[in-house]
């Protein structure tokens, strides 16, 4: 056989790797991966609840739909492109479709599901995600550009991560019960609508420093984010600490802020010029502000002020220079 034989052959080997084998779930095993018997419907009969089809490198899940009294799912680390059959399960509580071949996440409205993960797979939209007591998603590592949520359906969510994915803009994001929204590794250059999130406590806007949430200003933060505690904006291009640390004041309950490995934070007396225009702070870049750091911002807050260096629209006495 010549080499260009021998290359073509592993080409040809290589392409058809790249080509899932059918694998098809079969009744048994099915039934070698349920477990937890409950009762269900009045009380007087029994099902086995759980089913954990892991790892099993499936590709057509048809007979699952059978299955009506799962609650908990987990099809994770399989080569699954779709999850039609699962719309007969509207008992789910729990459903794990992680590291697939997913496009999708759009499912009939299930009444009854709280948590869902379908992270690392190649889900392009947010569409068809309506679960009305959903209170945790994860949509790590997805191929996301835009945040369409439906706002109203998703009236309990709390947890939502979109770590990895390709969004702009946090513009979609705006849900009122939002306590926790994970958003690091993206491309986000701007924050819209989260004016909205008045229950967010924890903010993660990560970028990695070179090419992901190259935020350069703080625009878009909002006094109406009363619960907002802690902030994370390492990694991302923030380039002057004076201008963009007023847009942040309005956050009453502000304790962590994290700006490491911004151009900020190489800025002379970083610390000292934070913890003065942001006195309810406890941490910066995971390190507690010193009585000594404290007692440094107030007393050059007090020789600015003597030099006439303070903003004249600061009645309330806040430390914020302009």
């Amino acid at each position: 056989m010549s080499d260009e034989e021998d290359v073509q052959l592993e080409e040809g080997e290589e392409e058809e790797d790249q080509v899932p084998v059918e694998c098809k779930l079969t009744e048994q095993v099915c039934g070698e991966s349920l477990s937890l018997l409950c009762k269900i419907g009045n009380g007087l009969s029994h099902a086995y609840v759980k089913m954990d089809l892991r790892g099993k490198s499936l590709t057509d899940i048809s007979i699952v739909s059978a299955f009506v009294h799962v609650r908990y799912l987990d099809l994770s680390d399989n080569k699954l492109d779709s999850l039609t059959p699962l719309s007969s399960l509207t008992h789910l509580l729990t459903l794990k479709a992680d590291n697939n071949r997913l496009t999708s996440a759009a499912l009939p409205q299930m009444p009854y599901l709280q948590r869902a993960s379908f992270q690392n797979n190649s889900i392009t939209s947010t569409e068809g995600i309506t679960h009305p007591l959903l209170e945790v998603l994860n949509l790590n590592n997805n191929q996301i550009t835009e945040a369409k949520f439906d706002t109203d359906a998703l009236r309990k969510l709390s947890v939502l991560e979109m770590r990895g994915n390709q969004l702009t803009t946090t513009a979609g994001l705006g849900l009122p019960k939002l306590q926790r929204l994970y958003l690091g590794e993206n491309q986000i250059t701007t924050i819209a609508d989260l004016d909205k999130c008045i229950a967010l406590k924890i903010l993660h806007l990560r970028g990695n420093g070179e090419t992901t949430n190259q935020l350069e200003t703080l625009d878009g933060f909002s006094k109406n984010m009363v619960a907002l505690q802690y902030l994370n904006l390492r990694g991302t291009k923030i380039l002057s600490l004076k201008p963009e640390i007023k847009k942040i004041k309005c956050l009453p309950m502000l304790r962590g802020l994290i700006l490491k490995d911004t151009p900020v934070a190489k800025e002379e007396e970083y610390r000292i010029e934070v913890i003065m225009n942001i006195r309810n702070l406890e941490r910066l870049d995971k390190d507690i502000f010193t009585d000594e750091e404290r007692q440094e911002a107030q007393e050059l807050y007090r020789q600015r002020e003597e030099e006439g260096k303070l903003s004249e629209n600061n009645p309330d006495g806040a430390m914020f220079l302009d």
